[in-house]
């Protein structure tokens, strides 16, 4: 079975149709820009156009960058305020005449890993943390997705954690890897001790292998500390499979 799965990135936004059984796209990427006026309206647009170009006319999955209840919009801390309180999955339904699960971009991410990459087999608390601008989270229990954790929101050092820890933050401050590697730490320690997980699964954009051999020395964790396998195609896989009869 096929479905589309669409991610919605602050620059981008990427779709492709994915083989659920295999976890696996079928089609070339396709990808439009995020409208500089990045409104629920605008971005639905842009869905439509997508949806057109893969000629869906049944389900597809798409992710957003805020936390999601039952296709509702409940915070903004990474997209513009105005999406609060939007019912995103009836709004995208209306606008492509398709059935839509909208679901938080690191859940996706997170439900492609525990299926499909290297969260597969894992059980007890397994947290998959997407670290690139910002840090998203994704907390399952035995296998089960407990969707809208934000631990990039975390306080560490008097702020929220991903403006300290993030990819972003060590391009803005200039610091080698293991001075990055450093502040990681001091952040996966604060994950640990809230929550004693089994599993830490990195995801992002600090999961690519030219990036990992840079900092993976450096870091320690009690939990089993493991490196994401699907990278860029993560929120795409996930979306869809959130969207299939298998997940349902």
């Amino acid at each position: 079975m096929e479905i589309l799965g669409i991610d919605i990135g602050g620059t981008g936004i990427k779709a492709a149709m994915v083989d659920i059984a295999a976890g696996k796209l079928t089609s070339d990427r396709f990808r439009l820009p995020t409208p500089e006026n990045a409104s629920p309206d605008a971005i639905a647009e842009v869905v439509r156009e997508i949806t057109n170009h893969f000629n869906c006319t049944n389900r597809f999955g798409c992710t957003v960058p805020a936390r999601v209840e039952h296709g509702l919009v409940r915070t903004a801390a990474n997209i513009h305020e105005f999406w609060i309180d939007t019912q995103v999955d009836e709004l995208f339904a209306e606008k492509t005449g398709c059935d839509v699960t909208i679901l938080n971009d690191a859940d996706a991410a997170g439900l492609a890993s525990m299926k499909y990459g290297a969260g597969r087999g894992r059980n007890g608390i397994v947290f998959f943390l997407t670290v690139g601008t910002g840090i998203g989270s994704a907390m399952f229990l035995d296998g089960q997705l407990i969707p809208g954790t934000e631990l990039g929101m975390l306080t560490l050092r008097g702020q929220a954690a991903e403006l300290y820890a993030s990819a972003r933050a060590r391009k803005r401050d200039e610091l080698d890897w293991d001075e990055w590697a450093a502040r990681f730490q001091e952040y996966l320690d604060y994950v640990e001790y809230l929550f004693a997980p089994d599993t830490i699964i990195l995801g992002g954009g600090i999961s690519r292998p030219k990036r990992v051999e840079q900092y993976i020395s450096y870091l320690s964790t009690k939990a089993e500390l493991l490196i994401a396998e699907l990278q860029n195609e993560a929120g795409i896989i996930g979306a869809a499979y959130a969207a299939s009869a298998d997940h349902q």
